[in-house]
């Protein structure tokens, strides 16, 4: 089952992936979100990602903020 993202409005948005080449021959996966199911639905958050609203309602996929920790004096 895809996952599904309900935002503040009440719509609700499915999580899909895309593989891409860049223009210098290096792939990278884009990560999207859609009103309807299409091929590269994903069943779950990718690992190091979180959901997030903009302003307008529409969901983004964010890195998660990386925990830095400081030396102790």
């Amino acid at each position: 089952m895809a996952y599904t993202y309900t935002n503040s409005k009440g719509k609700q948005y499915i999580l899909h992936a895309q593989q891409t080449v860049l223009k210098n021959g290096t792939k990278q996966t884009i990560y999207f979100f859609s009103g309807e199911k299409k091929a590269g639905a994903l069943d779950a958050v990718p690992a190091g990602y979180e959901v997030s609203e903009s302003r307008n309602g529409l969901p983004v996929l964010k890195k998660r903020a990386r925990r830095v920790r400081l030396p102790v004096r």
